[in-house]
């Protein structure tokens, strides 16, 4: 695999849950795959989980792990062609990129949207000059309309606790005081498509999705009716995606909040968040901290969907 960008990229999804489920099982099975390999993570916004558990896995691997946060302690880097370097910006990518490729044999990049111009975001410009120009595989750790890792992590996660063959998913839009990208909900999409499963997107108006990533889902407007029966929720916000709303915040209705008494419209459904979270608006106290909430073992498995990913990386070098 030279790349991970996609839930195509990770081919038969059945196949990648049951690789997945043995690497848990004993993560160390491949300790020396990536002996003198080294896997270079670069950082242009903040992480906990992804960094924690994407340098976890390919230490099970046996690799040397390099970070760059490039925002702290590296030069400001320009990503466009064409421009006058009178700023701040210091360095090109043009030649930061192939400098860092020179180092590792693998590279992880985590950019977010940043709701300037969404052209620019959803044709992904700076990970595809990692991919072009690197030498080097690449893959996301979120990048401004996809987060593979973590959509891969919620799949095993939902195949380890489901109770029935074909459970239904719904991925509920809750309130958020900031504008947050599109990239979890987007991928997260992409991949439940990807299944059989009873997939269910629902929110307000106006916070409709590309629909290249919502694809077959059922987009159901009022949430109450959405969670019925529902297996597992998955709580996200996101900011308005459409025309001139770009990256808006349209809404801040509390109603839209997961709490005890929306969870008993569903069939006693798992709790899902990829985190952080924040309480109280997306979802309440009760539910997040009940025994029914899979925010902890989702988050673990963040390090197993890392680890599939890196040794097929290191077994394509």
């Amino acid at each position: 695999m030279k790349k991970f960008t996609t839930v195509q990229d990770i081919g038969d999804i059945r196949d990648a849950v049951r690789e997945a489920l043995e690497i848990k099982a004993d993560r160390f099975a491949y300790s020396g795959l990536g002996h003198n390999r080294t896997l270079l993570m670069v950082f242009f916004n903040s992480s906990l989980r992804t960094r924690l558990s994407t340098q976890k896995a390919a230490l099970n691997l046996g690799m040397n792990v390099i970070v760059l946060d490039v925002n702290q302690g590296a030069w400001k880097l320009e990503t466009e062609r064409g421009v006058i370097m009178d700023g701040d910006k210091a360095e090109h990518m043009l030649e930061a990129i192939p400098v860092m490729g020179s180092y590792c044999d693998i590279i992880g990049v985590r950019s977010f949207a940043r709701f300037e111009n969404k052209e620019a975001d959803y044709n992904e410009e700076i990970l595809n000059q990692f991919i072009k120009y690197s030498g080097r595989p690449v893959f996301s750790m979120e990048a401004a309309t996809r987060h593979p890792l973590q959509s891969f992590a919620d799949l095993i996660t939902i195949e380890e606790y489901k109770t029935k063959a074909r459970p239904k998913v719904v991925m509920t839009w809750a309130p958020h005081p900031r504008a947050l990208p599109q990239a979890v909900p987007n991928s997260f999409a992409e991949w439940m498509n990807a299944t059989d499963y009873d997939f269910v997107i629902t929110h307000p108006h106006g916070y409709e999705l590309d629909p290249r990533f919502t694809g077959n889902a059922h987009i159901e407007y009022n949430q109450d009716k959405a969670l019925e029966g529902a297996d597992f929720v998955y709580a996200k916000n996101w900011a308005a995606y459409t025309g001139d709303n770009y990256g808006k915040v349209l809404s801040t209705d509390r109603f839209w909040t997961v709490t005890a008494e929306k969870m008993k419209l569903t069939d006693n459904a798992f709790f899902m968040h990829c985190l952080p979270v924040r309480r109280n608006m997306i979802v309440s106290d009760d539910v997040i901290e009940s025994k029914r909430s899979l925010v902890i073992p989702e988050a673990a498995n963040r390090e197993i969907s890392a680890e599939v990913v890196l040794k097929r990386m290191l077994q394509s070098l």
